[in-house]
């Protein structure tokens, strides 16, 4: 089979649609944008800390991220410019998906648009994670599997183990991926298990990915312990119906009939035959994740971009007589105006007051992930917020210091969002970086500091009171619009600790 090329309204298509997804993207965080998320200030913490693992994920995206700041700088549309670009270029994927699909310019035009406009995809890339480089990896490998079932180019599994590599490098989740091929492999092309390259690309895969289990295999497996604590407390709500539900709401409802079609055509549409296997990635790992239980759904969220192709190209194949051609107009306005409604929902494109009003017009409660007590915002938003004032809050404290205090004193919390705040937005106040009990903040250790002046952000008087010689309550930080356990944190000055702090350390480890 020929490799596919686009025409010059197909090729206008696509672009239309990916620079509309990047201006989005790109006016909010510059107009509209609230502040940094919690895990960004953990991460850009991460990207000081290069390393081959951490503890709840591999260090692709971190070493992206340097990379990006060393280009860009560390404002807030700097630090997104990634998921932004990482959004759009999954939007070019799907048309590309679709051309190996046999698809045409309606093809391009809504499975494109269905990826653009997608409310998981749109929250994913707001914020600077590995889940939009996750999106795009994921559908570039599917992308590289068509071509590789289209052109029988046996240089393409040698790419397909790179990117499998580096996907995995970014987020274990990638394995789904890689156990998906390799059982639609089994059932639609298992003569390629005759050769060598399903082999090699493994291997290469394995090779990239080794890195990272090497520094698990150093750390006590830090990773493997970090999601036993994680499945077993903040992700515990989650089970197997709420998993089914978010796959046929988190994608804009009107577009679930388009992916839920995408998926039986590849089984029952007949020209899919030879693609049949991206069904079978997607079915394995929907499978993967209902028996894991506790998975978030958001994590299959890479494998749709696919479905949406293969819609896009049966529709177009399908609605060709004039009594149904109007949908070719219909539903890509019916998926624009949804989405209208539900982008307040994951950009931050409207002012606090107006989303709160918003969402109640809705009837949409705030909603966590993590069973987390909430006030007006759901925590995706609550969690940029009150950031900048707990570093300064603490710089009031730490600025009562002696100067002879200041050259000893550590600042310490148990949370890496307050850590990842206080290093991030404290060195314009003159804070030292902090040490912290949580995640990589444990693995870091607490320096050259043994104890004797410690600021403390967060806990009790109770909680602090017999671990030290003095603890004196020096402030409170609050916050509006953020979460409320992050809200009127007390701040404490303690003396003397009573044991070496490196003593104590490894009994205050926090994975979760």
């Amino acid at each position: 089979m020929q490799e596919s090329t686009f025409t010059r309204n197909e090729k206008i298509a696509l672009g239309v649609i990916a620079l509309g997804c990047f201006l989005l993207h790109l006016i909010t965080n510059l107009t509209g944008a609230y502040g940094f998320f919690r895990d960004e200030l953990y991460y850009i913490a991460c990207s000081e800390h290069l390393s081959w693992g951490y503890v709840d994920q591999p260090p692709f995206s971190l070493f992206l991220l340097k990379f990006s700041r060393l280009i860009f700088g560390d404002s807030l549309p700097a630090i997104r410019i990634v998921p932004v670009l990482m959004h759009t270029g999954t939007v070019i994927i799907t048309g590309l998906m679709v051309k190996e699909m046999g698809g045409k310019l309606f093809a391009i035009f809504i499975a494109s648009l269905a990826i653009a406009l997608s409310p998981i995809h749109l929250g994913m890339s707001l914020i600077y994670s590995m889940n939009s480089i996750d999106s795009f990896l994921w559908a570039l490998s599917v992308l590289l599997i068509l071509k590789i079932i289209n052109t029988k180019k046996q240089s393409y599994w040698i790419w397909l183990g790179i990117l499998l590599g580096i996907g995995l490098l970014n987020k274990i989740s990638v394995l789904f991926l890689g156990f998906g091929i390799f059982v639609g492999l089994i059932l639609t092309n298992r003569q390629w298990f005759t050769t060598r390259w399903p082999y090699l690309a493994g291997g290469i895969a394995f090779i990239l990915f080794a890195p990272y289990i090497v520094w698990n295999m150093t750390n006590d497996y830090a990773h493997l312990e970090f999601i036993n604590n994680a499945s077993s407390s903040k992700y515990s709500g989650l089970n197997a119906m709420s998993f089914i539900k978010s796959q046929l709401t988190f994608l804009n409802p009107v577009s679930t009939p388009l992916w839920i079609a995408g998926l039986l055509a590849l089984f029952f549409y007949a020209p899919f035959k030879e693609h049949r296997i991206v069904a079978w990635i997607y079915i394995t790992a929907f499978a993967i994740l209902i028996i894991n239980g506790t998975s978030k759904g958001e994590y299959l969220a890479p494998a749709y971009a696919s479905l949406f192709a293969a819609a896009g190209v049966f529709f177009e194949q399908k609605l060709t007589s004039p009594k149904v051609k109007w949908l070719r107009y219909g539903y890509p306005i019916l998926i624009m105006i949804s989405a209208s409604f539900l982008i307040p929902l994951v950009l931050p494109v409207l002012s606090v007051e107006k989303f709160i009003s918003y969402s109640k017009k809705l009837g949409i409660e705030p909603s966590s992930n993590e069973g987390k007590e909430l006030s007006d915002l759901p925590q995706f938003y609550a969690d940029m917020f009150g950031w900048k004032e707990k570093a300064k809050d603490v710089a009031a404290v730490y600025n009562t210091l002696s100067k002879d205090d200041k050259e000893k004193c550590a600042i310490i919390s148990s949370n890496y969002g307050r850590c990842g705040a206080i290093d991030f937005f404290g060195e314009q106040y003159g804070l030292p970086k902090s040490i912290g009990t949580h995640n990589n903040y444990w693995i870091w250790g607490p320096r050259d500091y043994i104890g004797e002046v410690l600021i403390i952000l967060g806990g009790t008087l109770e909680d602090h009171v017999n671990d030290f010689e003095s603890v004196v309550p020096a402030g409170v930080s609050t916050c509006n619009h953020c979460m409320p356990y992050e809200n009127n944190v007390n701040i404490f000055i303690c003396r003397g600790l009573k044991h070496k702090i490196a003593e104590v350390w490894p009994y205050e480890k926090h994975y979760d």
